[in-house]
């Protein structure tokens, strides 16, 4: 289902004149230097095609014929490669006697498989002639003359080919465009299993790259290399038959979409995500929007999206014109030399657009102005990771998180445990709007899923008639400490920072200790009237709290934790409007 999914993408993507999608047997590559030559055989410049973006140096992307998939053997492409494949020069530093010369003897031959290559492929014509007298003649003591070689050198980087005339790579002119690719006839084919037509098996699938955490060189989600995958003495992609073409189709299909420039992709913890739509739609480009934190460069870009979404039902920009549009939604991950499918996910685009509108309902709590209006889901995971460090989020979490917003069910239940622990460790932004939000919003999914529940929804704001245990403990540690603050105005460290663990898990330990230190601080406080106030609203919590429990479950500790963000909110609300 998948490969046919990106396989359907790539036949869209090909049938649209505005597309620039690579044709069956080129791909999009990133080439940093182009060898200049004429038609005398000689090299007159090295060209340098990066340039700075967002800070760093990026090449140009060319379309260029199919790189071959790399072994430890050898193995060139056709008019491209690495320095080492095009020049038979390599960095010497470091190498010396028998190690030296089996790297000279490798240099030798990658050289002489890049020349052979092309004279396989290629007729003879002026400009084949004159790319193979270069490729012949070529010396390192002509390429030290430029400046930029050393540095082509010891990185190995990707060279083109390109005539001083032109103003297109000599793999992209007409001359090799006619005979490249080529055609195998004597292959035996068989039954594709994306198309269920005859083709010629793919023994090596294209590499994937852009995946997190993956390797540089790509990796790959068909592969067949060792004996236990094998069955019935078949080698590699014969052992899931298919053709060259879909093979093609579908990796070219998701390169595209996991390329670093790609619209349609975002980073969900550790599963690099990608998504696509039946047939076009401007969902595909505003679901990026919808979930990744804002660029500094339009910081309003995603607002917009979100409101347009909650609009939606009115205008009618989602509902009901985008009814039987498949939109697919695919989370990689990698896995040693392969990638692991860590969620997959079909469904229409209403379907979805409905479901991401009501986690961000869910989301909403009140909080001051400064703060985002929507909350990515970046910045929401973020808050579950030490340090605040996106490495150290919970790999699963990411996942299922996304899984739930998207099919409209119950946050994981890991993501709840990780926010609790996450505030009784981080003591300087404890419960703040993303957490409190993020709580809120679990809770009343899952009250939600189970309607036979008689628990009241938390809401945006402070609700004193919530009848939890958990919430009016939650607002009278709230309200204590700032009784404390009053008391003793800059102090660094209150009776949250020591006792919060313990009053949210076990209060029975520890509230009576701090409704006597609440005494001591009212005494503190010079205000006739701020002492009645905070006498009358503690007197009012501890009227809706028949006794302090002995232990909290992970719900109401839950709970817990939006009481105390809710009544804390409450105080600065109310200092504000004074």
């Amino acid at each position: 289902m998948i490969l046919q999914a990106l396989k359907s993408y790539y036949d869209r993507l090909s049938a649209n004149p505005k597309s620039d999608t690579a044709p069956i047997g080129w791909s999009k590559v990133e080439l940093p230097f182009v060898f200049i030559i004429n038609y005398r055989g000689e090299l007159i410049q090295i060209e340098d095609t990066r340039e700075y973006k967002d800070k760093k140096l990026r090449a140009k992307s060319f379309l260029i014929p199919q790189g071959i998939k790399k072994t430890s053997g050898i193995a060139a492409n056709f008019l491209w490669d690495s320095s080492v494949y095009v020049t038979g020069c390599f960095a010497k530093e470091g190498l010396e006697g028998a190690a030296l010369e089996k790297s000279v003897k490798r240099a030798t031959d990658q050289h002489a498989a890049f020349i052979g290559r092309i004279e396989e492929i290629l007729p003879g014509s002026p400009k084949r002639n004159a790319c193979m007298k270069f490729l012949n003649n070529i010396d390192e003591d002509t390429l030290q003359q430029f400046e930029i070689w050393e540095e082509i050198r010891d990185s190995n980087a990707n060279i083109g080919i390109r005539f001083e005339d032109d103003l297109h790579l000599y793999c992209q002119d007409e001359e090799v465009k006619s005979v490249y690719p080529m055609k195998d006839s004597d292959s035996q084919q068989k039954v594709c299993l994306i198309t269920g037509e005859l083709d010629t098996p793919s023994l090596l699938h294209t590499a994937i790259k852009g995946v997190y955490g993956a390797q540089t060189s790509g990796a790959n989600i068909v592969s067949y290399n060792l004996k236990p995958f094998l069955s019935y003495g078949k080698k590699q992609g014969e052992n899931a038959p298919i053709g060259e073409t879909a093979m093609f189709a579908y990796t070219t299909a998701l390169n595209t979409l996991l390329a670093k420039d790609s619209k349609q992709r975002i980073q969900v913890g550790d599963a690099s995500t990608v998504f696509w739509s039946e047939r076009e739609s401007s969902f595909e480009i505003d679901f990026s929007l919808l979930f990744s934190e804002p660029s500094k460069d339009d910081p309003n870009a995603n607002t917009q999206c979100i409101r347009s979404l909650f609009n939606a039902p009115k205008s009618g920009e989602f509902y009901p014109s985008s009814q039987g549009n498949r939109f697919y939604v695919l989370g990689l991950s990698p896995n040693a030399a392969r990638l692991s499918v860590r969620f997959w996910l079909v469904g229409e685009i209403s379907e979805f657009a409905k479901h991401i509108r009501q986690h961000f309902v869910d989301l909403e709590i009140q909080k001051s102005a400064s703060e985002p209006e929507y909350y990515s889901i970046w910045r929401l995971l973020i808050q579950t990771a030490q340090q605040g460090k996106t490495e150290n989020i919970p790999p699963n979490i990411s996942g299922d998180f996304m899984q739930a917003i998207l099919l409209g069910k119950p946050y994981p239940q890991s993501l709840l445990q990780a926010m609790i622990r996450r505030i009784k460790s981080d003591s300087e932004h404890r419960v703040n709007p993303p957490r409190a939000a993020l709580i809120k919003a679990f809770l009343n999914r899952l009250m939600r899923y189970h309607p036979d529940s008689d628990e009241k929804e938390l809401q945006m704001a402070l609700d004193i008639e919530q009848t939890s245990i958990g919430y009016q403990l939650g607002r009278l540690m709230a309200a204590l400490e700032k009784i404390q603050e009053e008391a003793n105005p800059g102090i660094n460290s209150t009776i949250t920072d020591r006792y919060y663990g313990a009053a949210c898990s076990t209060p029975v330990t520890v509230f009576g200790t701090l409704m006597r230190l609440m005494r001591y601080h009212l005494d503190k406080i010079e205000t006739q009237g701020r002492r009645v106030y905070f006498e009358k609203l503690v007197g009012e919590i501890v009227g809706r709290i028949s006794e302090f429990p002995a232990h909290l479950g992970i719900y109401e500790q839950g709970k817990f934790a939006v009481g105390y963000y809710h009544q804390r909110q409450a105080f600065y609300t109310k200092k504000d409007s004074e």
